[in-house]
Parts: C-alpha cells; structure tokens; sequence
C-alpha cells in the first residue's frame, strides 16, 4: 500500500493553539502512517498561498496526497482549493467556513471537506460568561483577531448577541498572538483609554492575547493600579490544558473557551477517505465547552492570583 504524504498550512507558529494543532497532526499522522510536512505562513495569506500552489504544481510524482489548511485570511483560497482538487488532490479546510467546498465537491474526484468550530457558538459562550462576571453590568474590553476573517467576525457577532445590554464594549484589535495583543492594550492605555471607560473585564478572542493584555498590566509601576487591574476578569478562548486551562487553575485568568485542536481529526478523516474509500461529511464541527462551567463563575473569584 502506497504511503500518503500531507501537506499541512498552518498561520502562525506564534501561537499556542497553531502549535497544538501542529502536533495533533503530527500524532494523528504517525499513528496512521501517514508523511505529514508542516509549513506556517506567518499570519500572511499571499505567503500561505504560495506555500500551498508551489505544493500542487510541482511534479506529479512529488505532490502530496492531501492538503489540509488553516488559513490565513478571510476567503478560505477558493482557488488554490480548486487546483488542488484538479490535481487530484484531497483538499481539507480547518477552523474556517467556506461556502465554496459544497460546489468543489460535486465536481471533485478526491475528498474535499472542512472541520471547523461553530465560532457563532464560541462567542455566545463568551458572551454568557460575560454576563456571568458582570451581572450589574459594567464596560469590558474585548480583543479581537484579523478582522477581515469569517473566524473574527462569527465570534464577535455571537458575543455582541449574547451580552446583555447593560455592558458597554470597547473593541481592540490583535492578530491571535500574545505580542499583537500586548501592543494593541498597551497603546489604548497610553492613550489615555482607561481615563475615558472604567474596565471591570477583559475578553479575548484567543488565550494567547488574554495573555498579552495582562502582561501590559503586570508591567505597572504603580502597585495599587496594577493590583486593580489584575483583580479584573481575564477570559480568552482555546483552553489548551497546558496553557488556557492552566491558567485559569492558577488564577491567570478567570475563564475560556474549550475549543480543541482539529487538526488531527482532519488528518484522520483524509486518510480514511483515500485508504479506505470512507465518506467524509463535508462539514465536522468540534465540541465547544465554558471552562469552568458557568455555574462556578463568579465575580467573586477574580483573575489575580491562585485561588
């Protein structure tokens, strides 16, 4: 029996989760004896593009059995999907919803699918959260990823639904990793935005930039203020057990989102599709999960410490 080869593009290696999913994968494709090669685009789509198509147009001979891609920006690459399946190679789609695969699975002859989380849902979750740890209300920031991708724009567009009208939002923008975050906080506070709004609550889109926005906190001469902002609710999304989930046990934050890597799962359902010739749903979504359960938030038990 042939041995498949993978390609997987991932966004960033700046990042937890890309790493988790990275090593899912790679679990996945040892454990199936499947050749999985790894490549990051670096948070640029043109970059991913390119990484992706130089993939498909080489020789015959070398082009991988699959593809499977987180991407980098907001269109899923349509194209470079459609080469891919032209080529005659199976074309999985990771953490993005893409109305294109329904139509390049009728005409195509290898696997296309996607796996995905319901990102609407994840920013509900946030969203009751919210209002789980600000039951009077109250003014929140809330840090956001590249807002040109469905990802962003879903779980904005479910947490704004599910907070309760008495919360006043401010909006930051980040690009999912810990620096992007700590520079965006670090230039509101400079600018003077906690004169302007007090915040009783941060939420990030991601673990990663929770992180980012408390470390522009931690980094507060005045011990008083500093106490004060490290007393606020810290929440992201991801819940990784060596690093969201941690750090809610230790006190870091208060909340996430337990969002688990899928990767593997995408390599798993290619490799089934091509070895064994298994139908392949064409959209897979994840479990989704508080952490903690919204039961045992309280506002009484702030990010600031172990508890």
């Amino acid at each position: 029996m042939k041995k498949l080869r993978f390609l997987l593009a991932l966004i960033t290696k700046n990042n937890d989760y890309q790493l988790e999913q990275a090593a899912s994968a790679e679990t996945a494709a040892r454990e199936l004896g499947v050749d999985l090669e790894v490549v990051y685009a670096d948070g640029d789509s043109i970059t991913q593009s390119t990484q992706v198509l130089k993939s498909i147009q080489v020789n015959p001979t070398l082009r991988p059995d699959g593809i499977i891609v987180e991407p980098a920006g907001g269109t899923g690459l349509p194209q470079v999907g459609k080469a891919a399946a032209e080529a005659g190679i199976a074309w999985g789609l990771i953490n993005h919803e893409a109305d294109y695969v329904a139509e390049l699975r009728r005409s195509a002859k290898t696997p296309v699918f996607l796996v995905t989380h319901d990102h609407k849902e994840i920013g509900r979750i946030q969203g009751r959260q919210l209002n789980t740890l600000l039951p009077e209300g109250g003014a929140a920031l809330y840090i956001v990823g590249p807002t040109e991708t469905a990802t962003v724009k879903d779980r904005k567009s479910g947490f704004e639904a599910t907070c309760s009208k008495n919360l006043r939002v401010t909006l930051l923008r980040g690009k999912w990793t810990e620096e992007s975050s700590y520079r965006s906080v670090a230039t509101w506070l400079k600018l003077g935005g906690s004169h302007k709004v007090s915040v009783e609550a941060i939420v990030a889109q991601n673990d990663a930039m929770a992180k980012g926005a408390r470390k522009v906190f931690e980094e507060i001469s005045n011990p008083e203020e500093r106490e004060k902002w490290l007393n606020v609710p810290f929440a992201g999304v991801d819940g990784l057990p060596k690093t969201g989930q941690a750090w809610v046990r230790t006190g870091l934050m208060t909340a996430t989102v337990i969002a688990p890597p899928m990767a593997g799962l995408a390599v798993q359902l290619m490799a089934h599709a091509l070895r064994d010739g298994a139908n392949v749903p064409e959209r897979t979504l994840t479990v989704l999960e508080s952490y903690p359960p919204l039961g045992k938030l309280s506002r009484l038990q702030p990010a600031g410490g172990p508890r």
